[in-house]
Order: structure tokens, then C-alpha cells, then sequence
């Protein structure tokens, strides 16, 4: 199938309406086709009309799509011409843009290109995809756009999408790992057609603690294939010299009055988070409170989630109104999303959905009062999250 020669509906219905329906959507949960604007009016002399053609400029506007929100699937978003990506909106959900018409406008394919490089790590928005029918991203090997292309791979009807691992060189010879120019390699480096590559730094104190590999499927999908902690005892012992026992550990937490304190400790002495999460099985799941005790004192964890649900069930929130319990019942979303970390950040407040309750300061001093009734109420719940398990230890 051609399809470049496929009109914008044929497109809908053989490519992105089966992709919405696949994703968990029900037909009575969206709609195609929906107008967002009428035509503009036209007045001449004593006529008036008002413009039907979508096509030409001043007609009305309409979605191609509208999903419905719905708490067992994803979040709704609309799908729209390109043409609405071009100047003035900045849609930093945006995850997929479809071209579906020819642009010959190298400014225009920025701007809408542009749209979707926008970053959005609260929504888990760090990459996007894009789907042309019409050979309008051709315009990324144009010189103007961004220098020379590294590579350009144009596979054929019966090749695969993804490149291959090695491409052709211009000159036939490989480039020197060493960056000299005769080719040669420091024994115990890495080898040409291995995919290693050779480290170079200097009065550093070097070793591999984590290693990952991570690739895109065909659907663009991110797959981490397996990953290796190689120095999880030398973690370990960093996390009990840093601590002493378990009981020092429950202690300072206790006694921190903001969580992010220990977290710049760990990271300070070589161990971000990022790096105890790769030491357990589940790390993404779970806060660095059970990370520390589970990798560095043998307790069983407990995950972000679980412990947000336990706070749930005990009902706290009892002694606040209505607006407060909203606010605290998000934080509590957010630290099983994403961890202490979170809630202990104002600036969480100007996120979804805080913005639809209010500014930060009509949160922090209009729903609680007072900054200072905010910051305890946050206290409040950090020692709701982890009493029960601190208490137990402590026993």
C-alpha cells in the first residue's frame, strides 16, 4: 500500500482510529470529526455569510479527534491539523505528530517538528513520534535545518525502519578510538564491530557501577533489555557507612525535616537515586526510603503505592476542608507516582491538578492559611507515610 496516495480520512480510518481502539478506547468513548470553531462571518455591503469550507482560510476549525476522560484510560488528548501546531501553541503533551500533506516550508516543518520536542516529565513525556504519509521529513537532511546529517538511512519496502547497528562509511576504513589517525588501540580497549567504546579521564577514580541497554521496538516502544549492578556490595557498604545501623537510619529520616536533604546526601557521595533504583528488581517503584533499608539493611519494602493506599485507608485528612483533603489526596497521587521528593517541591503546585484548584499561593495561603500551615501539613504527611513502618522497626 501507497500511502502517500491515502486521503486525510482514509489515514483516520486505517491507521489512527484502530491504534486509539487498541490503546482501550470504545467507540461511545470518543468522537471524529468535531468543530471547535464556526466559520468566520464575511460582510459585503448590506450580505453577510459565514465561511463552511474548513479548507480555506477563516472556515471553521475542528478536531479530528476527541477523547473522552475515562479513570480506566490514558489521558484524552485531541488530535488536530498540523496546521495548529505551527504558531502560538505550545503543547508540551503532545506525543505523536502525523504528516499527512506535503510542507515544503522549511520554517513550517520547525514549527511543527518544534511541537513536539517539547519536555514534560511529570506525564512521562520525554520522547515523541512521528508518522509521515507525504516524505515531509526529508526536510531533516536539508543542510538548513540543523548542519549536515550524521547519517541518512532510507530503507526499502522490505527493510526494517530501524538502522542497522553499522552503516557504510564513506571512506571503507573505521575511525580510531583513540583519536589519533593511525588506527591503532591501547591493548584491553575496546575492539572496532564490538559496540564498546573507550573511556578517557583523567585523576578519577573510575568504576562501572550500573549497565543498561535500551532500545526502540518497532512501535517505538522503549524496551531495557537487562540490566547488571556490578558493584551492588560496594553500595551496600557505602549506605552502612553512611548510616551506621538501621536504627541511625530510621532516626535521621525521622529527624530530616525535608526528605530532598538526604536524597542530595546520597547523590553527594556517588549514589543517586537513579542508581539505587537499578539495584533492586522493582527500584522504580519504590521510594528512596525503602530503597536505603532494602539494599543496605535487608527490610522488605514497601512500594510508593502501597504506602500511599495505606494513608488512604487510615483517613487523615479528617481535620481538614474540603479544598485541603483535595490538595493533600493529589500529593498523595504524586508521591506514588514519583516519591517524597514531590510533595516536598512547591512547585508540584503548579502541575495538574493543583492548577485547577488554584494558584500556589491560593493554595499554600488561601485553602491552608499560611505557608507555615502548609509546610506542617506537608510534615503531616510524610510522617503518615512512613509512622507505621518506623514504629514497627523501632519495636
Amino acid at each position: 500500500m501507497d500511502k502517500r496516495i491515502l486521503s486525510e480520512r482514509d489515514i483516520c480510518t486505517k491507521f489512527i482510529t484502530p491504534a486509539i481502539q487498541k490503546a482501550g478506547w470504545q467507540q461511545q468513548d470518543f468522537r471524529e470529526e468535531v468543530r471547535l470553531t464556526d466559520g468566520r462571518v464575511m460582510v459585503r455591503g448590506n450580505l453577510a455569510a459565514r465561511i463552511k469550507n474548513p479548507d480555506v482560510k477563516g472556515g471553521p476549525k475542528r478536531a479530528d479527534y476527541v477523547l473522552y476522560a475515562c479513570s480506566s484510560l490514558p489521558n484524552p488528548v485531541i488530535a488536530t491539523t498540523s496546521k495548529l501546531l505551527t504558531t502560538g501553541v505550545d503543547a508540551k503533551t503532545c506525543k505523536l505528530i502525523v504528516l499527512d500533506q506535503n510542507i515544503n516550508s522549511m520554517t513550517e516543518f520547525k514549527q511543527i517538528i518544534g511541537r513536539g520536542t517539547r519536555l514534560r516529565e511529570d506525564y512521562q513525556k520525554l520522547y515523541f513520534t512521528i508518522m509521515d504519509f507525504k516524505g515531509a521529513t526529508r526536510l531533516f537532511a536539508d543542510p538548513d535545518f540543523d548542519g549536515e546529517p550524521v547519517i541518512i538511512y532510507e530503507p526499502k519496502p522490505d527493510e526494517p525502519v530501524v538502522p542497522p547497528d553499522e552503516l557504510p562509511t564513506t571512506t571503507g576504513k573505521p575511525t580510531p578510538l583513540d583519536g589519533g589517525t593511525n588506527g591503532e588501540i591501547d591493548e584491553g580497549a575496546a575492539r572496532v564491530g564490538e559496540g564498546r567504546t573507550k573511556y578517557v579521564l583523567d585523576d578519577v577514580d573510575v568504576r562501572l557501577a550500573v549497565e543498561r541497554s535500551q532500545y526502540l521496538d518497532a512501535d517505538g516502544k522503549l524496551i531495557t533489555e537487562d540490566y547488571r549492578v556490578l558493584l551492588k556490595d560496594d553500595i551496600k557498604k557505602s549506605l552502612q557507612t553512611q548510616f551506621g545501623s538501621l536504627t541511625d537510619f530510621l532516626r535521621r529520616w525521622s529527624e530530616s525535616e525535608r526528605k530532598q536533604a538526604i536524597l542530595d546526601e546520597l547523590k553527594d557521595q556517588g549514589i543517586p537515586l537513579e542508581v539505587l533504583q537499578q539495584a533492586v528488581a522493582n527500584g522504580d517503584e519504590l521510594d528512596v526510603f525503602d530503597l536505603v533499608a532494602h539494599v543496605a539493611f535487608n527490610q522488605k519494602p514497601l512500594t510508593r503505592r502501597e504506602r500511599a493506599n495505606q494513608v488512604k485507608k487510615r483517613d487523615i485528612f479528617g481535620k481538614y476542608g474540603e479544598q485541603a483533603r483535595r490538595v493533600l489526596e493529589a500529593l498523595l497521587d504524586k508521591f506514588a507516582d514519583h516519591g517524597v521528593q514531590d510533595i516536598e517541591d512547591s512547585k508540584v503546585l503548579e502541575l495538574p491538578p493543583f492548577d485547577q484548584i488554584g494558584t500556589k499561593t491560593q493554595i499554600r495561603r488561601g485553602i491552608f492559611g499560611s505557608t507555615e500551615n502548609y509546610a506542617q501539613a506537608i510534615q503531616e504527611l510524610e510522617q503518615a507515610l512512613y509512622d507505621e513502618t518506623l514504629q514497627q522497626k523501632s519495636a
